[in-house]
């Protein structure tokens, strides 16, 4: 399955945006898929998961509340919504799937997307 994220973009700090993972290749309903992000000079970060059952999600503590995935089969696409938004939320956002169980861990993704840039001005 080929992934690719869209929807970054410049905003301001208190603002929402929304993120797009759109499959093809592949039916993203019986994968897991997480995202991720990456700073630059930092390590990628778990951002949030949701199981391929789509009956569970997996949060990082530091964006619980603010961030949500989600998932529409008939688009084929998996959505992250992102809202109050911070500067140090500044990053480039990937997705990544696997037929394995939603996890935190990004080596146990398959599949990886190329990122979409997120900027947050203060």
């Amino acid at each position: 399955v080929q992934l690719q994220a869209s929807g970054g973009g410049l905003v301001q700090a208190g603002d929402s945006l929304r993120l797009s993972c759109a499959a093809s290749g592949g039916t993203l309903s019986t994968y897991s898929v997480g995202w991720f992000r990456q700073a630059p000079g930092k390590e990628r970060e778990f951002v949030t998961a949701l199981h391929w059952g789509g009956f569970s999600t997996y949060d990082a503590e530091s964006m619980m509340g603010r961030f949500t995935i989600s998932r529409r089969n008939a688009k084929n696409t998996v959505y992250l919504e992102m809202n109050s938004l911070k500067p140090e939320d500044t990053a480039v956002y990937y997705c990544a799937a696997d037929s394995g169980r939603a996890s935190f861990l990004a080596r146990t993704y398959r599949y990886w997307g190329r990122g979409t840039q997120v900027t947050v001005s203060s």
